[in-house]
């Protein structure tokens, strides 16, 4: 049965490498590719990581009503194509989502069924540690995101799941066995 599966996640709780794992072993579940208007970094890929538009023709879908949902976060917009998640239905595939707290509330009242995941960090020093050892961001973006922690971690409990993230290959196995509870896979 094709569903929507929401995963939500302050800035380094894991949930990007509990996805990636996911989506290599199940292929009846296909990774809900979000466009943005933030630029592409090394070596991402258009169409397979984000749909990457310029905040002109991001607007110009806004104006279109072609997103179920879409945000500015961190001076960016990200955005959901209702395209993308209707054809995944037509090959009766599961869509899943890496969404933030606000984009999973929003999805949650057009398809009151989908499946919602918090992946909860070990702690606020393990986050900031995490996104430090990535090397991906400035430290600015790095005090953005840290600042905006407490703020995700309120939604925790709107969530029918919560996986605390303290050893990645158990919070893989935490999340497969939901998938098998909710008939996913």
């Amino acid at each position: 049965m094709a569903n929507i599966i929401l995963v939500s996640a302050p800035s380094g709780a894991g949930k990007t490498s509990i996805i990636k794992n996911i989506l290599n072993k199940y292929q009846n579940i296909v990774f809900s590719v979000s466009a943005t208007t933030r630029p592409k970094r090394d070596g991402e890929i258009e169409g397979v990581d984000y749909f990457f538009l310029t905040k002109e023709d991001f607007d110009k879908k806004i104006k279109n009503n072609e997103f179920i949902e879409y945000e500015k976060f961190f001076d960016n917009y990200y955005g959901t194509l209702k395209s993308f998640v209707e054809d995944s239905f037509a090959q009766n595939k599961s869509v899943l989502m890496e969404i933030d707290v606000n984009g999973a509330q929003k999805v949650k009242q057009l398809y009151p069924d989908a499946l919602t995941i918090f992946i909860e960090p070990p702690s606020r020093d393990a986050v900031i540690e995490r996104l430090k050892n990535r090397n991906t961001e400035t430290e600015e973006k790095i005090q953005k995101r840290i600042e905006r922690f407490d703020y995700e971690m309120s939604f925790k409990d709107k969530y029918k799941y919560v996986i605390k993230n303290v050893d990645l290959n158990n919070a893989i196995k935490e999340f497969e066995e939901i998938l098998k509870q909710e008939k996913i896979i």
